[in-house]
């Protein structure tokens, strides 16, 4: 059996997790953006399916990203040199959130539910959520969302619309984090497209280690205000 949540944001301890399914740890409660930063503070995400419930994690791995451990091989780093491509914070969240919604090639559904979006908007609006996007000749072909709070970066999803569109984000995103001296980016679960970019599993309580002196540090002022333009000026 797990808690059910009332109207006290107080989540369990996470070491009350299950271990099958691994890492649910509490349903019910709300997504207020009150009670989705006191979770992201405890290490605790959402993820629930159309008509269930909403359901609370904390697994017992977790996928992390150092930054610098980013894998950028050679035919890679030529794209991020030679490909004409813009990448912006935060000028489009409602549409990077919503193409990460989108049913993906031999999937019917989505996790990102409509209260899920609704969400995350708000939290955009209360400048925790972000949005990091490629732009191709004036069009958004790819990006993803992420959570901030203090000097910890959720990441919560991804979407291309051209070849490695996402990856360019997620790049300039490494980039612009270790100009302001942050290291890590929660990857929530394991998918074989996270390892193969670098991500690697780090055990809940070393997490939690790390989690807990990251989200009570300020903020770089500059962090989320970035703009890198590789395309040619139009006449």
């Amino acid at each position: 059996m797990i808690p059910w949540l009332g109207s006290s944001l107080l989540f369990p301890p996470v070491s009350q997790a299950l271990a099958e399914p691994d890492g649910l740890l509490a349903a019910g409660g709300d997504l207020s953006a009150a009670r989705l930063l006191a979770a992201y503070r405890g290490g605790i995400f959402p993820w629930y399916s159309p008509g269930d419930p909403i359901l609370w994690w904390s697994p017992a791995t977790r996928m992390v990203l150092e930054v610098n451990a980013l894998r950028t091989p050679r035919s890679f780093a030529k794209v991020l040199r030679n490909r004409r491509y813009r990448v912006c914070f935060n000028q489009a969240f409602e549409a990077v959130v919503r193409a990460c919604a989108a049913p993906r090639d031999g999937h019917r559904g989505t996790w990102i539910v409509e209260d899920m979006v609704q969400a995350y908007l708000r939290l955009h609006q209360a400048g925790h959520a972000h949005s990091v996007e490629t732009w191709q000749d004036g069009q958004l072909v790819g990006g993803l969302y992420a959570v901030c709070v203090g000097q910890m970066v959720y990441g919560e999803s991804m979407f291309s619309r051209v070849a490695d569109a996402s990856k360019i984000a997620l790049a300039h995103l490494a980039r612009q984090m270790q100009a302001h001296g942050l290291s890590l980016i929660d990857c929530q679960m394991h998918t074989d497209h996270l390892a193969r970019l670098g991500a690697a599993p780090m055990p809940r309580e070393d997490f939690m280690v790390a989690l807990s002196h990251r989200v009570n540090l300020p903020t770089p002022s500059g962090l989320w205000h970035y703009c890198f333009d590789n395309e040619p000026s139009r006449p």
